[in-house]
């Protein structure tokens, strides 16, 4: 499942290495910055657990464009 709380242009996408199209997105700007400080708790959990499984559990992050829901 996906975690994406607010509406930024930009995500931070750790997708899963184990299930396809599964992981952590992260509101971001365009050179792939998280502003730590506006995360709630939980999300910010997420993101610091999802840096360091990098390569065991998720795949290197990627900057992608958030879709209009």
């Amino acid at each position: 499942m996906s975690i994406c709380a607010t509406l930024q242009e930009h995500e931070l996408w750790f997708g899963s290495l184990f299930h396809e199209g599964r992981g952590y997105c992260f509101p971001c700007d365009a050179q792939g910055r998280v502003d730590l400080d506006a995360l709630p708790r939980e999300a910010l959990v997420n993101y610091l657990y999802a840096r360091s499984v990098i390569g065991r559990e998720v795949a290197t992050p990627v900057v992608r464009r958030r879709l209009p829901r």
